[in-house]
């Protein structure tokens, strides 16, 4: 089963700091076709005005992958973390048993992010944040884990969940084959540009959820940045 999710189908809206758009529906003014995969239960793609942002408020058991596309998102939060996300870097999220944070843009330029809420292994763990710059050559032409809870992704952010989160850069034309699992379910976006994941095309910010497929194979249309969750 692959489920194109089109931008101009997705809910969320456009206050004067946030232009929010919810891969989900996690609200009632969200797509009810929108349901949640497994332990992916939220993706925003939100674009956060010049010197604003989230104040400081609370989650708890959930892991939150933060991806930073486009400017530099300021973090600060209850168990001491604190730091500068540039574009095409990722932070980590393990709310636990409680965690409160603030994600703000104090430049003059516009902040655009994903997030990504995964169910965790367990409740109750240590609250934990972490971040980490990723080398863009490591990624051209290949998926690369940025976010992982399986060991053998020693370079990637830990997180606490079932799933992995990957990113990659390739040029029109290129192809890359995943083996997802078909017990397993996927989901992708581009940050920029047009793929074909299998036969279904996918526009810039359009998500596609992929379930019950012996793997995919992403063929990029135009030169293109993506992120693919796999999670059970």
């Amino acid at each position: 089963m692959l489920q194109l999710r089109a931008l101009d189908t997705l809910g969320g809206g456009n206050r004067d700091w946030l232009n929010a758009r919810h891969h989900f529906a996690g609200e009632a003014q969200g797509n009810p076709a929108h349901t949640r995969l497994g332990n992916l239960v939220v993706w925003n793609d939100d674009e956060i005005a010049p010197h604003s942002g989230f104040p400081m408020h609370g989650h708890h058991d959930m892991e939150i992958v933060t991806y930073v596309h486009e400017g530099v998102l300021q973090h600060e939060d209850s168990s001491g973390g604190r730091g500068e996300i540039a574009a095409r870097n990722v932070q980590v999220i393990t709310a636990g048993r409680g965690i409160r944070h603030s994600e703000c843009n104090d430049t003059d330029t516009r902040l655009r992010i994903f997030q990504i809420w995964l169910l965790p292994r367990r409740p109750g763990l240590d609250p934990r944040w972490a971040t980490k710059p990723f080398d863009d050559t490591q990624r051209l032409g290949s998926l690369m884990p940025i976010a992982s809870g399986f060991p053998e992704d020693q370079d990637a952010l830990r997180i606490e969940a079932d799933a992995r989160v990957l990113g990659a850069t390739v040029e029109a034309g290129q192809r890359i084959e995943y083996p997802l699992a078909s017990s397993r379910y996927g989901y992708l976006v581009p940050t920029r540009g047009r793929v074909m994941v299998n036969d279904q095309e996918v526009g810039e910010r359009d998500g596609i959820a992929i379930a019950g497929e012996p793997g995919i194979v992403i063929t990029a249309i135009d030169p293109t940045e993506f992120i693919l969750v796999d999670t059970a």
